[in-house]
């Protein structure tokens, strides 16, 4: 997949309440599906369609988001350690290629305000949005060229609304159809994915008050300048337990949103690729 220079960024600060079971002690982007946070999961489906630069609006916990993207590097990778020295020598290539900019956006602010402070690390015309707690087997290739192709400020992925109840149709009292938690197809949502012209931040405000999903999008929407790019493939947001058990499950069998190639580390000599021991294991809390 051809490289793509417009960064991507993930809205990674909540408190996430609803996920608490999980939360307390991490923030919901490093929530774990199948042994890697989902903010992993988000990064590799950009990531496949050759998305490689990442923006991240850091709040809740957001050193434990550091400390793993400073680790990173060495997940899933065979290493050998001196000791004497604090050398360590990889003896595998962590295939990821991804340029991270880490950015404290705070721990209270709002969507729209984190949005805002992040921006001066844009450095295009435009950028990629989404929310750190959600996966999705959008295509990210045709998203970017229906954006492109329709010159508007943004766009947002809709996604269908699934009832939360069994739907009902009637005939006067007596019911002719029951079925169990159906996709309303009339019914659309912001499913995150979203592409915004740099214009886009005229609308936004760096006050933590500012909500993205608010009086931004409202306004712009008024203005003709908010386009829905449709998904009608899967989608999933992480917002509660059952939720993020479901992600579980789906992960040990078929991740509909696993759209990249399982990754294969291939063994080289133990010749290169020495660093520090200190510079690996170096936590944000204490520098």
């Amino acid at each position: 997949m051809k490289r793509n220079s417009t960064p991507v960024m993930i809205l990674a600060g909540g408190l996430g309440t609803r996920l608490r079971e999980e939360t307390e002690y991490r923030p919901k982007p490093m929530v774990p599906i199948g042994g890697h946070p989902i903010l992993w999961h988000i990064m590799k489906t950009y990531s496949y369609y050759g998305f490689y630069r990442f923006i991240i609006c850091l709040g809740y916990k957001g050193t434990t988001i550091k400390n793993y993207l400073l680790n990173n590097r060495l997940d899933g990778v065979d290493f050998t350690i001196n000791t004497k020295t604090g050398l360590i020598t990889e003896h595998q290539i962590n295939n990821e290629e991804w340029e991270v900019t880490l950015v404290d956006t705070g721990q209270d602010a709002m969507t729209g305000s984190r949005v805002a402070q992040a921006a001066r690390y844009v450095d295009g015309e435009r950028f990629m949005l989404t929310y750190g707690d959600g996966v999705a087997d959008v295509n990210i290739e045709q998203l970017y060229q229906f954006h492109i192709a329709h010159k508007q400020a943004a766009t947002i992925t809709g996604v269908n609304l699934v009832s939360r109840f069994g739907n009902l149709e009637v005939n006067g009292d007596t019911i002719t159809s029951f079925a169990e938690k159906n996709t309303i197809e009339t019914a659309w949502i912001n499913g995150g994915f979203m592409v915004l012209e740099k214009r886009f931040l005229n609308y936004l405000s760096t006050e933590p008050s500012c909500v993205l999903e608010q009086e931004p999008f409202k306004r712009a929407a008024d203005n003709g300048q908010l386009m829905m790019f449709k998904h009608h493939g899967f989608w999933q947001c992480m917002d509660t337990y059952r939720e993020y058990q479901m992600l579980e499950e789906l992960w040990k069998t078929s991740a509909p949103w696993k759209v990249w190639e399982h990754d294969t580390n291939t063994f080289t000599p133990a010749t290169k690729q020495t660093t520090p021991w200190q510079e690996i294991t170096t936590n944000i809390e204490q520098s």
